[in-house]
């Protein structure tokens, strides 16, 4: 099968990964993937407000999706918060609840934003991609960092990081995040229809892609420090 865009059925498209971009939030992170541009700013451990919400056991974890006016030709693209980008939040605050050690900071809340500058598919996996790096980047310990790819099915074969086009026109597509360390699934939605065996290798797929993008996320942070430690040394 070659795919609109001359890709292999597994192959991810061009992916970037930089940690520490913006110098006002306590973590962040910029993820380029295909045309896809996601920007993460991570704020806290910080004052809950307001403080009745406050929980005296863990910190209250934040997600805000946005996609930014220019992102996008869709409405989705306009800037105004609507129905999916509330949901892709939840989805990710379920994420971070489950990676991040949150019974260490008790009474705080820890805010994760999340801009879409540039869309085209794979949207939610490229802003918990960021998401997961900012929190590294603002030293917020968590159990692991966790990384994921979507898989689907085009034209009657199992591909890897559909892009809008495969997105739109494909039989199914289905939006993964793991915990790389021991594979546990801490995202799993699915669109469309797929038979058991074809669910399997799409899984398959998604935890040996997953541990590509967690490379990158683990490089992009090294590099972060080594130009930090570079700065201190003199």
């Amino acid at each position: 099968m070659k795919r609109h865009d001359g890709r292999k059925e597994d192959e991810l498209r061009k992916l970037k990964v930089e940690a520490g971009v913006l110098k006002r939030a306590d973590g962040s992170a910029l993820v380029e993937w295909g045309n896809n541009k996601a920007l993460v700013g991570v704020y806290g451990p910080q004052e809950v407000v307001p403080k009745h919400m406050a929980n005296p056991y863990r910190a209250i974890i934040n997600c805000n999706y946005r996609m930014a006016p220019f992102s996008s030709k869709e409405e989705h693209g306009r800037g105004i918060p609507n129905r999916r980008a509330y949901e892709i939040g939840k989805v990710a605050k379920h994420v971070f609840e489950n990676a991040v050690l949150t019974n260490k900071f008790p009474e705080t809340m820890i805010n994760i934003q999340m801009e879409i500058l540039q869309s085209d598919g794979g949207t939610r996996v490229a802003a918990i991609t960021a998401a997961a790096v900012a929190l590294a980047d603002a030293g917020i310990p968590m159990r692991d960092i966790p990384a994921g790819v979507a898989v689907g099915k085009v034209d009657g074969e199992i591909v890897a990081d559909l892009d809008k086009v495969e997105d739109n026109t494909g039989e199914a597509d289905i939006p993964l995040i793991f915990s790389p360390k021991n594979e546990e699934i801490l995202l799993l939605q699915m669109d469309g229809l797929l038979t058991k065996e074809e669910f399997k290798k799409a899984l398959e797929m998604a935890k040996e892609k997953s541990k590509e993008v967690h490379e990158l996320q683990v490089k992009a942070l090294k590099k972060k420090y080594e130009e930090i430690s570079k700065e201190v040394m003199g």
